[in-house]
């Protein structure tokens, strides 16, 4: 690959470095806008386990990598509250965060978003689900959201990535970022690896904005250049899987419940993450193999299960500081006891200590929707502050949805969410080294698809004003 001159190199087509490439337009930004992303554009991820074939773990997974990201082939959410999706509302001001959330909100509409509001009601229901939250010691965060659907949302990004192309930004895909390009304290660009070979981009502005799946490489790029930041905590927990009945009244009236607790013995922090009715547990694969659980939820096809994610969080300072390794080790360690794939467990089985079989699988009403999930015993891998975390709070859950934590309720692992890198930044988004900003939720300062799309909009902004 030839060296590129361009005004504004984004590294990562997720929505922070779609949103930001829009937000430039948008304000008539003429210059050269050039999107790097080592996955594919929209319309080729196609992912084989999505059509009921094995995983045929494609490099990079076409589920994790490519235009549009990995959020938005999950479950497809837009969250409508600052008080969720990360600590952005502590960088830029909670009014500025709330308006962003309103101008992204309208893009996604203008490019076909569903109209509809979930959980925007406020009916008994909802009051009733509170108070037995309150009383079994958990918070129900308020967080009205649309659902954008894994199907719909991949429609929806094609139009997207069209409109970008007709303005002229130039997308280049199957191109890995290797290095950005810093030269004294100020950044001069990126370098790649593409299909021609390795080459330069050469730019006035660099974004990068590589998500969840490039948080690695970042974290490593900010200690060989000194760009100034610090760990953050790291998400370790498990997908949870029961019939849609137990959660008929939530899915009725909230769609999603956002459930905040701190359990006993450790007071970790432990929430709720990406509730989907109706939905199915899904596998995504990482760099090195390694293969994580998430959920998708579909607007037209439905299962009879529900199922959502149980995060633990937990901090790394001194002496050790590098959480993401951790979480990785965690990962690691369970998929070799699954024999590299995801590892399910029923929630009765691990109070009797004893690993699930498939044949007991077989026997309940909970019949698991990622198929080729291996029966086994996960707490033999989760760590035991986080495993005891997750099974108080899923007691403590049931309380407020009776039957969350029963007996045949599945345990899927592992569910790690990588973005505890946070870069040191001001409110317009600018880091210790000149002429760069990180975005989204490899930043460390947004988790999930409207605050990294948020924080792409500020970012194109504030370029549009420098420029």
């Amino acid at each position: 690959m030839r060296t590129i001159d361009a005004d504004v190199v984004i590294v990562g087509a997720g929505p922070a470095g779609i949103f930001c490439a829009l937000a430039l337009l948008e304000r008539g930004f003429a210059g050269r806008i050039v999107m790097v992303d080592k996955g594919l554009a929209v319309e080729d991820r196609v992912c084989p386990k999505q059509a009921g074939a094995p995983c045929a773990n494609c490099e990079p997974c076409r589920i994790t990598t490519g235009f549009s990201g990995a959020g938005a082939f999950s479950d497809g959410k837009l969250s409508l509250s600052p008080d969720v999706g990360g600590d952005l509302p502590d960088l830029v001001g909670r009014d500025a965060a709330q308006a962003a959330i309103g101008e992204v909100d309208a893009v996604y509409l203008g490019f076909g978003a569903d109209g509809r509001v979930e959980g925007a009601e406020r009916k008994p229901e909802v009051d009733e689900i509170r108070r037995r939250a309150i009383k079994a010691g958990l918070k129900l965060v308020d967080c009205p959201l649309r659902h954008l659907g894994t199907e719909r949302a991949h429609d929806l990004y094609a139009r997207i990535e069209r409109h970008l192309r007709d303005a002229g930004v130039d997308l280049v895909f199957r191109t890995e970022c290797t290095q950005v390009l810093i030269e004294g304290e100020e950044c001069r660009g990126v370098r790649v690896a593409g299909p021609d070979g390795p080459g330069e981009i050469r730019a006035r502005r660099t974004v990068v904005a590589t998500g969840r799946r490039g948080a690695d490489w970042l974290e490593r790029m900010c200690r060989e250049h000194r760009i100034a930041h610090a760990p953050g905590p790291v998400d370790i927990g498990v997908r949870v899987e029961v019939r849609n009945e137990i959660m008929e009244t939530v899915n009725d009236v909230l769609y999603e419940s956002k459930l905040i607790g701190y359990p006993q013995p450790f007071k970790n922090k432990v929430r709720t993450f990406c509730q989907n009715p109706g939905g199915f547990v899904s596998q995504e694969n990482y760099d090195g193999g390694l293969a994580v659980v998430n959920g998708h939820s579909y607007k037209e096809r439905k299962s009879p299960n529900t199922n959502l994610a149980i995060l633990c969080s937990q901090n790394f300072s001194h002496p050790f500081d590098q959480p993401i390794a951790y979480a990785q080790k965690v990962g690691e360690l369970t998929n070799m006891l699954g024999d590299g794939r995801i590892l399910v467990q029923r929630f009765g089985d691990i109070l009797d200590g004893k690993r699930t079989w498939e044949k007991e699988l077989a026997r309940s009403n909970v019949v698991p929707t990622l198929a080729d999930a291996v029966a086994g015993d996960i707490t033999a891998a989760m760590p035991y502050r986080a495993m005891t975390n997750i099974l108080n709070f899923m007691l403590a859950v049931d309380e407020v949805v009776p039957g969350f934590a029963a007996p045949e309720t599945l345990l899927y692992s592992p569910e790690l969410k990588f973005y505890s890198n946070r870069v040191k930044m001001d409110e317009r988004l600018l880091t210790s080294v000149r002429n760069l900003r990180c975005l989204g939720d490899s930043s460390g300062w947004t988790r999930g698809l409207m605050m990294a799309s948020v924080m792409g909009h500020l970012a194109g902004g504030a370029l549009a004003e420098e420029l």
